[in-house]
């Protein structure tokens, strides 16, 4: 029964008309607060939305970009000078470039049987029949041939395999870390376009006189020189918080992030690139830390074909640019100014809350908000005179 009561009032309830009823609350307190939210809802939208965020702009933050790379620097190891063509991966540059700081290399391997390395699983033996033919361990050098032989010079056996011989983990020589890269320099050329206001900027200052003489000799520097686009590379380390010794034994991925930042409402020599720098891999005594990758470099002797493997550890750069840039509109203006007086409307919301809760006379103030009409004639008006409820430090209406 109860059930089709509230099915019924909340019909009938449903056809209810309801609208608002002005009261002004003669109490200083709530005058206050009501007020003081109405300021700070009003600083709000003024400081952080028009000011801070610039609402009043239409705003691009997907432009078109494009970076070109090139990294110069000659070094010293042993009796070679090495220059970029020997160090620099890859050689055309674009947003990925990296550099060799330290090599391991193994010389003259070609195809053929060795010893399979003893820390590859199931690779120890003592006779042929604990090697299978043909089996190929992924974590090893290569395809077993079913023979158990000596490793190398050493007494103890490991299964025959075939492969380029001698295998990287027994031959391989370490080279000294090339610590002179630390003065190395990287050249980022950044274009950047915003097609819906129709700019394209460039992190180079036109200079049509000493633009180049001014190329060759400068280093980026934050207050000294923003526009000269050439990073030391022990600069770049630096800013990362990154060591660059530790970078020469381990290798290592750095981001350089260029941020485009333009309000385009100001002079465009103001729309101007801004450079931060951060490790990217994870470095944790992880065994995947760090940076490498191998290469080999062929050649032939005595008609037979051989490599030199070499496994490099380096410095990865990956050049990300982010871009926005903001116009004034009046569509947006618009839509933001209204939202912030629609905003406004909170203030009574919240007074209403504390004057019908905790304020001492709710009761007065909630018979006075809230009227119930049941029927009204069509010639009954409403008319407020000089017989209106006073209450003292409570309602006028």
């Amino acid at each position: 029964m109860c059930y089709f009561l509230f099915i019924k009032d909340y019909f009938l309830g449903f056809w209810d008309y309801e609208t608002p009823k002005v009261m002004v609350v003669k109490n200083k307190k709530l005058g206050v607060i009501y007020r003081g939210v109405q300021f700070l809802v009003i600083t709000y939208f003024i400081w952080y939305v028009f000011i801070s965020q610039k609402a009043y702009q239409d705003s691009e933050t997907r432009p078109e970009s494009s970076v070109y790379t090139k990294m110069k620097g000659t070094a010293l190891q042993g009796d070679h000078i090495l220059d970029m063509v020997e160090y620099v991966r890859p050689s055309e540059g674009g947003d990925v470039i990296s550099t060799i700081l330290r090599r391991e290399v193994t010389h003259n391997q070609r195809q053929g049987t060795c010893a399979e390395h003893f820390t590859v699983p199931s690779a120890n033996c003592s006779k042929d029949a604990d090697c299978t033919s043909r089996e190929v361990n992924f974590d090893g050098n290569g395809q077993r041939t079913g023979r158990c032989v000596p490793y190398y010079n050493q007494t103890f056996k490991t299964c025959e395999i075939q492969t380029w011989c001698p295998i990287e983990d027994y031959a391989a020589i370490w080279e000294p870390a090339l610590t002179e890269a630390i003065n190395f320099t990287v050249y980022i050329k950044n274009a950047i376009h915003f097609p819906k206001f129709k700019v394209l900027r460039g992190n180079i200052k036109p200079n049509k006189r000493n633009g180049q003489k001014y190329l060759n000799k400068c280093h980026y520097n934050e207050k000294e020189h923003p526009y000269c686009p050439i990073f030391r590379l022990g600069y770049i380390a630096e800013q990362a918080r990154e060591k660059f010794s530790e970078l020469c034994r381990t290798g290592g991925v750095i981001g350089v992030f260029i941020n485009w930042k333009c309000d385009l409402d100001l002079d465009p020599s103001e729309c101007t690139p801004t450079y931060s720098f951060r490790r990217l891999d994870l470095r944790k005594n992880l065994p995947s830390s760090g940076y490498n990758f191998r290469f080999a470099k062929y050649y032939s002797k005595d008609g037979e074909e051989f490599r030199t493997l070499i496994k490099a550890f380096g410095i990865r750069l990956d050049v990300i640019v982010h871009g926005h840039a903001g116009r004034f509109s009046i569509i947006p203006t618009i839509i933001n100014t209204v939202t912030a007086m629609t905003s406004v409307g909170i203030c009574s919301i919240i007074c209403d809350w504390i004057m019908l809760t905790f304020i001492d006379k709710n009761d007065i103030y909630s018979d006075r908000k809230f009227d119930d009409l049941l029927t009204v004639p069509t010639e009954f008006t409403i008319s407020y005179g000089s017989n209106h409820s006073d209450l003292s430090e409570g309602v006028a209406l």
